[in-house]
């Protein structure tokens, strides 16, 4: 009887290296990755809906809005300046399921499960926004398609399309982590809904998403151009169709180099992550 609770308590300790311990976080991560994916395929109406959204948006903006919005570079069509925002946008609104499918798992008492599992501590979130990168990059196909049906086409290289998508994937990413930490303080569905989209709303529309920053109020064009999503904006536009995308129709000059907006970009996504992970964790950790 001893030599079993002996046996027991070995497998239950922690392991004693830093290689170990990112390897059992990796693989407890995937395991809750695949446990939201089985969950979302049970229920599929939550993947429907979150699809809805983003093509509703394609659609007021590109039948809708396009032949009111001015100031777009000279001889470039509205849907191809949309479109590398509307990734963008998607991947953001898409990180918000994170905040609501953990205070969800609170709420329904899952969390305090995996708390008294031995697992590793990050494997909630790891599993959580690893799903969701990957809910995300089929949430993003699909927009292209509906994308290219609507006029859209990609012309600077197959090359630089991929980079698109992995800036739009890396910036879904950290919006995830940054979306735990309100799911993770605001622990209720309702309030999390609430905070996650009056949060994102104006960080994304004072921004160059959808329409050009010239255009804009000169007090909103201050905060719109140091806006990060317009940097990543900019950045998949440049990416998706060449630079002429980002070209000022008043100064007709680019609005930032090449350099500068990968710079600009990855600066802002790994600086979001270094705060945003660790603070997650830390939120986890300290949940009652």
């Amino acid at each position: 009887m001893s030599a079993t609770v002996a046996r027991s308590s070995t497998a239950r300790r922690a392991p004693s290296t830093i290689g170990a311990r990112v390897a059992r976080a990796i693989n407890n991560g995937l395991l809750l990755a695949r446990r939201n994916i089985v969950t979302i395929t049970r229920v599929p109406t939550v993947f429907i809906f979150e699809l809805v959204q983003p093509i509703m948006f394609v659609l007021l903006f590109r039948f809708i809005y396009a032949n009111n919005i001015a100031n777009l570079p000279n001889g470039f069509d509205y849907v191809l300046f949309l479109m590398p925002g509307i990734f963008i946008q998607n991947a953001i609104f898409g990180a918000t399921t994170t905040a609501i499918g953990l205070a969800e798992d609170m709420k329904e008492g899952i969390i305090d499960r995996f708390r008294s599992l031995p697992m590793a501590r990050s494997a909630v979130l790891v599993g959580r926004t690893t799903f969701d990168l990957a809910k995300n990059l089929i949430l993003v196909a699909i927009v292209l398609v509906i994308g290219y049906l609507v006029g859209f086409r990609f012309s600077n290289g197959f090359i630089n399309a991929l980079w698109m998508l992995l800036l739009v994937m890396a910036v879904g990413f950290t919006f995830s982590w940054i979306c735990a930490c309100v799911g993770l303080s605001l622990k209720k569905v309702e309030a999390v809904q609430a905070a996650t989209f009056t949060m994102i709303f104006p960080v994304v529309f004072v921004s160059s998403a959808f329409v050009p920053v010239v255009g804009m109020a000169p007090f909103l064009q201050v905060i719109a151009r140091n806006n990060p999503i317009t940097h990543w904006c900019n950045l998949a536009r440049y990416l998706a169709v060449g630079p002429g995308a980002i070209v000022d129709a008043q100064t007709h000059l680019p609005v930032n180099t090449f350099h500068a907006l990968v710079f600009l970009s990855v600066i802002w996504i790994v600086g979001l992550l270094v705060v945003f992970v660790p603070l997650a964790n830390r939120l986890y950790r300290r949940l009652t």
